[in-house]
């Protein structure tokens, strides 16, 4: 366990922190040295090696402190491999184009060419979570746009917090630091010193304050939207009494036929790709400016790279989801896969598409886009703490600060307002602030919105309904653990009665192509789930006899019915280089002339929740 350092200056009353964990790390095997095998997704080398490495104006730390820093305990430098595997990352070669220096995958350099953040730093972009790489018999497989099940981001940035206070309380350590940048007099290692001071500041205000949770999340998890909070509503602007623990730590989804999709995120609130990603960097080490008292003094500025994220979204636009590799997992059974399809017709189709998909109304200029199922969180079932986020909260519990003056009637000068109102406004502002910087013409920007700047209606009342987004099930195999949380290991676990599913179990490195999962063994990773702790429940998306409701969606499942599905769901994409039409087919099948689609909004389909309320107490 890693000892609590001397808070920063951000710092809450220490009575707030008692006996609370802080984050640890769960080490994985170490992954296997072999060149990955790579399945064919439509990129080339060069589309993945510019989604691993594009800054999406992540700014942790000065680039040339991290690239040089050496580990707490050592004189190993913490960017090298063998580090930074331990935390999950997956080491990639040096690259002249890309990665002059051999970082991790989405370690990324954001260089910064004026103002007062001028300068190089190190920031984390979107393939660090969002890519996935799996592990079988010492054969490694890049899912790219996948799922980074190995990466413990928390114990990653603590490890980072040790190894720079170390070389600020060792003289011999921050001596080899300084040698190795060519700082030899003493002027310019006082100003090094200074700059390690600040970065020191910057990564221990996340690890001792805004990330402190009462358990350890594990790799593959983080609560995204609770530290998005955290770094806009309590960090960056100023008020610690703002900040919020991150209770409910959820799996980044996989990111293939994400940019076709009407919905993005786990809870279904947000469709607009340019907007999603802005909140992302907020959350990921951007930095911004809330406390000064005008625009022209800096006020809304920071250092999000809209022009990054715009190249990324463009990727994604065209990216496969993976087919399953039978000459490395096995061989398909296609009688039972054949079973199962029709079991999940069925059980599963009403939620979670398949090509070709059902796709929305057009949209700005006739673009539709793959129309996602929304589902209440008292219908799924499963856990809903995430609907406990300060992102939800629309009670006034929050302190505007200095914001208080900028903020739209009615809460012009508000001594409290709502969380999720404010970050709403704040978010709109810097965002609106950064796309005026980009000079984008019509078309550009209507593209850069994904062709849905204006949908839906500001008015709308999605925003605070709490329902959840059911993915389409292309490539869903190559992402577990499943549900939100990643509180079930494997398909098989997830098929069986919710209170028939491990309670406990070790979140491996190693896919089980059988079952469809993790290695629960504990050969492969010590991180031990416990479904009983706060954010980690399996309840819900359950099969069994009896009345659906409270969280049973269907009937219960023979064994061989599961094994069935199973197998199917190894056959989705059916083909390889599936890649959806961006803005949808030709002729396409309209979601809201299915009778069998499930949404929130179209009354009939779900019990207990009619259309358009307002979400239930999270139970």
């Amino acid at each position: 366990m890693i000892t609590p350092k001397k808070m920063s200056l951000l710092a809450l009353p220490g009575a707030v922190f008692a006996c609370v964990f802080m984050p640890a790390v769960f080490a994985q095997n170490q992954p296997a040295k072999s060149k990955p095998v790579f399945i064919d997704q439509g990129w080339s080398e060069e589309d993945r090696l510019q989604y691993y490495f594009t800054s999406q104006g992540s700014a942790a730390m000065s680039y040339d402190i991290f690239v040089n820093l050496e580990v707490a305990n050592g004189q190993e430098l913490f960017r090298s491999d063998n580090n930074v595997a331990r935390y999950g990352l997956v080491p990639y070669p040096a690259d002249a184009k890309y990665n002059s220096d051999g970082l991790a995958i989405g370690l990324t350099k954001t260089v910064v060419k004026d103002g007062r953040w001028k300068g190089e730093w190190v920031g984390m972009g979107c393939a660090l979570c969002h890519n996935g790489m799996l592990q079988y018999k010492g054969t490694r497989i890049s899912i790219s746009g996948g799922t980074n099940g190995t990466l413990d981001i928390l114990a990653f940035v603590a490890g980072l917090d040790d190894a720079l206070h170390a070389t600020l309380g060792d003289p011999k350590k921050f001596d080899r630091l300084a040698t190795r940048l060519g700082q030899h007099d003493s002027d310019t290692r006082e100003r090094l010193r200074k700059r390690l001071e600040a970065d020191t500041a910057a990564v221990d205000g996340y690890t001792s304050v805004l990330s402190v949770a009462p358990n350890p999340v594990g790799p593959g998890r983080l609560d995204a939207l609770g530290l998005i909070h955290n770094q806009v509503q309590s960090r960056w602007l100023g008020v610690p009494v703002n900040w919020k623990a991150p209770l409910a730590p959820v799996k980044p989804s996989f990111v293939w036929n994400i940019p076709q999709s009407a919905w993005a995120q786990w809870t279904g609130v947000l469709s607009d790709p340019l907007m999603r990603n802005f909140g992302e960097v907020l959350g990921a080490f951007a930095r911004l400016d809330l406390t000064s008292k005008t625009p022209q003094e800096g006020l809304f500025d920071s250092t999000a790279d809209l022009k990054g994220q715009i190249v990324s979204e463009s990727l994604l636009r065209r990216l496969a989801p993976p087919k399953w590799p039978e000459d490395i997992f096995g061989k398909i059974d296609r009688e039972k896969a054949a079973k199962g399809a029709q079991l999940h017709a069925e059980l599963c189709a009403g939620c979670h598409s398949t090509w070709p998909h059902r796709w929305s109304e057009p949209r700005l200029e006739g673009k539709r886009f793959i129309e996602n199922a929304i589902v209440m969180a008292d219908v799924i079932g499963t856990d809903p703490t995430v609907f406990r986020s300060p992102q939800f909260d629309l009670l006034p519990t929050a302190i505007p600060g200095p914001m208080g003056p900028h903020l739209a009637p009615p809460n012009t000068n508000a001594v409290l307002m709502s969380p999720a109102v404010m970050f709403r406004e704040i978010q709109q502002t810097l965002f609106n602030n950064a796309v005026a910087k980009l000079d984008l013409n019509a078309e550009e920007r209507i593209t850069a919105h994904g062709y849905s700047p204006f949908f839906p209606d500001p008015t709308d009342p999605l925003p605070v309904v709490g329902g959840y987004k059911a993915n389409p099930h292309e490539g869903m195999w190559a992402s577990p653990p499943y549900l939100h949380n990643g509180s079930v290991p494997s398909l098989y676990d997830l098929l069986l009665p919710a209170p028939q599913r491990p309670k406990k179990f070790y979140v491996g490195s190693e896919f089980d192509p059988i079952k469809v999962g993790v290695d629960t063994s504990g050969n492969s990773g010590k991180f031990l789930y416990d479904t009983s702790l706060t954010g980690n429940s399996n309840i819900g998306h359950s099969f069994e006899d009896g009345p659906r409701e409270n969280g049973v969606i269907g009937r219960l499942l023979t064994d061989d019915e599961r094994w069935a599905l199973i197998e199917y769901m190894k056959t989705l994409p059916n083909e390889p280089r599936q890649i959806t039409a961006f803005g949808g087919p030709k002729d396409p099948v309209l979601a809201w002339q299915d009778k069998t689609f499930y949404h929130v909004r179209k009354p009939g389909t779900f019990y207990g929740a009619p259309a358009t309320t307002a979400p239930a107490s999270p139970k």
